[in-house]
């Protein structure tokens, strides 16, 4: 994998037409990291990864990658660095997984370039690394939630772009295929040195995945840092209104949101 640039977030006020959702917005996603993004529904999350991904321009403010706007970039550029999984991605009808996954490499592809040993390589490669090599023939349509899933990060590991930015990735899943996809994610990052960033619901999954985390409320951001020391039950009543202990999680040893 090559070497990350730095992707940040500069003061930015972002939203859609005339309703600003997040405003005077600083941070940085780390280089190497699986940083999770934590909040209520409605607190900005997902405009925050759309405006790092690019598809929102700020009104005020910049998202930068290597310290220039993501916003300057070509489209295809942009695609060669990141990669974005949005919450409901849709296949088009009767398409095969092979092909699906094959559609990532579009960002390498030019007016003259034809499909190419690499491009095959690429996309051998996505699929064998989330397992699904043996399912390059079926139909989308015809594969389980989670089988979906391995196939929709399987075309952006075809891309081959360093930052991986997943939208709620685990929703629909049932308990085991999201372990199944939150491992898969782990093992990207630490054999392969993919850079992820997480929308998540479960606070649990996301002490335990992250290694780095930015709590978001009502568009603002909360809380940033290492999951060990974010994570506290003072931070847990005052984003989410819900009295807890956290615990250290017997298995791991990363923090756990109880209940009272």
């Amino acid at each position: 994998m090559e070497k990350h640039e730095r992707l940040t977030v500069e003061n930015a006020t972002i939203g859609y037409e005339h309703r600003i959702v997040c405003r005077n917005l600083t941070t940085e996603i780390p280089a190497n990291s699986i940083t999770m993004i934590v909040g209520p529904n409605a607190c900005g999350k997902s405009t925050l990864l759309r405006a790092v991904s690019g598809l929102i321009k700020p009104s005020a403010g910049a998202v930068k990658l290597g310290g220039q706007s993501v916003h300057t970039l070509r489209p295809r550029d942009r695609a060669k660095s990141m990669s974005l999984l949005p919450q409901t991605p849709v296949a088009p009808a009767g398409i095969r997984v092979a092909e699906l996954v094959a559609r990532g490499r579009y960002p390498h592809q030019g007016l003259l370039r034809t499909w190419t040993a690499a491009d095959e390589v690429a996309v051998a490669e996505a699929m064998s690394m989330t397992d699904i090599a043996d399912l390059g023939g079926t139909l989308v349509e015809e594969l389980s939630g989670g089988q979906r899933q391995r196939v929709w990060i399987a075309l952006s590991l075809a891309q081959q772009a360093p930052i991986m930015l997943l939208d709620e990735p685990t929703t629909y899943l049932d308990i085991s295929h999201q372990i199944d996809l939150l491992n898969l994610c782990q093992r990207l990052n630490r054999e392969f040195g993919y850079t992820i960033c997480v929308v998540l619901h479960d606070l649990n999954h996301a002490c335990r995945w992250g290694t780095h985390m930015i709590v978001m409320s009502e568009g603002q951001i909360k809380a940033e840092g290492n999951p060990a020391t974010v994570m506290t039950a003072a931070l847990v009543e005052d984003v989410f209104g819900m009295d807890a202990v956290v615990v250290e999680d017997p298995v791991v040893g990363t923090p756990m949101v109880v209940p009272r």
